[in-house]
């Protein structure tokens, strides 16, 4: 592989030039097909950051604004024929342009600090934030923000079964990101991760809770990004673990640029590899999976997470059609209204399944879904994967 350049223009340049402009990726982009705008599909935005790094074209809103659109989901990362790298593309170019101006900062800075959202769900103020979120625009994006915090974030179903030591032979020391939505909102599915972690013989122990960074790399703010990219080195460092698994698949590649050469997984692909170990009760029930982009694209862990839920007995697994739903980390915030669009052929799928339960990986797509579900008067409890196997786990199985 040709080494890229140090100069971040002329990486971006380099990174441009790979792509031979097929047009292959038009159809895997959700953007394109919300659009049918070629400035809104890869090939189009591959462009514009090769004009604005070479020179050719002045920052505009008008070239700005289809860059900012980008879902960094990475479908045409899959499809694309000459292995464009375009994730890197992405978040070196919003790096050049820097934060867009309209970027809500407050609200994303409340999602980085796991401690204020914690008090925030605790003092009783989640009860009136629908009520609060009726009375501003559609467009606004704390109106946004309040729909998604009054979503509901755990399920019906009976909490977690946590094994209180390792009950098969040692495997590998693994420590657990927590983040930070995920560790107030995911917290059942943490608990579930080390249960199955050590049922399956991984001692497990878990990280301090605080943004690794994600949010900032994708929103063009590298100061910051790079900040978080320390703390979790520095995390990583007192750890004694050998592997890093974190349940928000939106946090995998963050915790891989930061830790390069650490094994950073999905739990799904540790637990798959020893699915021998574990057992589980049979749920007579059926239920949608919603794959986010970041599992099938960057953590790749779907086959993982498939065949785990199939060890579980008497369950129907019915998987929605593979598409983003528009919630893309801070993308449900800065473009409310995009985001629901891009929601609403999932809504609609699911509506048609009529499941006793939708699971989802990434919190921040469970919580949109959520919404999008509420918002239709669709009662359909929503949890993690990790969550309903750690409910039907059979404790003490013999290795």
């Amino acid at each position: 592989m040709t080494p890229m350049p140090e100069n971040k223009s002329e990486r971006i340049a380099a990174l441009a030039d790979q792509c031979v402009q097929c047009g292959l990726c038009l159809p895997a982009c959700p953007t394109y097909a919300l659009d049918g705008n070629e400035a809104e599909s890869p090939r189009g935005r591959i462009a514009i950051a090769a004009a604005l790094a070479k020179g050719l074209a002045p920052v505009t809103d008008e070239l700005r604004t289809p860059l900012d659109h980008c879902l960094g989901c990475l479908n045409c990362e899959r499809v694309c024929p000459a292995q464009v790298r375009f994730g890197e593309l992405l978040v070196e170019t919003r790096t050049l342009l820097g934060p867009a101006p309209g970027r809500p900062r407050m609200l994303l800075a409340l999602a980085k600090r796991p401690a204020l959202l914690r008090w925030t769900r605790l003092s009783g103020l989640r009860r009136w934030y629908a009520q609060l979120a009726r009375w501003l625009p559609r467009r606004s994006r704390f109106r946004a923000a309040l729909v998604l915090a009054a979503s509901p974030t755990s399920s019906s179903l009976r909490p977690a079964h946590r094994e209180t030591a390792p009950r098969a032979p040692a495997l590998a020391h693994v420590a657990l990101f927590p983040g930070c939505v995920g560790s107030v909102d995911d917290a059942a599915a943490q608990e579930a991760a080390v249960a199955l972690l050590e049922a399956a013989g991984h001692p497990a122990t878990r990280l301090p809770a605080f943004c690794c960074g994600a949010l900032d790399a994708h929103g063009g703010d590298a100061r910051a990004a790079e900040q978080g990219a320390r703390r979790v080195q520095e995390s990583w460092r007192g750890s004694g673990a050998s592997v890093l698994v974190t349940v928000t698949p939106g946090c995998l590649g963050q915790l891989r640029h930061a830790l390069p050469g650490v094994r950073v997984e999905d739990p799904c692909a540790l637990l798959a590899a020893q699915a021998d170990r574990l057992q589980f009760r049979p749920l007579p029930m059926r239920v949608a999976l919603h794959l986010p982009c970041t599992q099938l694209n960057v953590a790749r862990s779907d086959e993982a997470l498939r065949v785990l839920l199939g060890r579980v007995p008497a369950l129907e697994v019915v998987p929605l059609p593979p598409r983003c739903c528009g919630a893309a980390g801070s993308h449900l915030l800065e473009f409310p209204e995009r985001a629901a669009a891009l929601r609403a052929p999932t809504l609609d799928a699911i509506a048609t399944l009529a499941p006793q339960a939708l699971l989802s990986s990434n919190i921040g797509c469970r919580l949109h879904l959520a919404a999008g579900l509420a918002g239709q008067g669709i009662a359909v409890p929503t949890l993690h994967p990790l969550v309903l196997l750690a409910q039907q786990l059979i404790p003490g199985n013999p290795p």
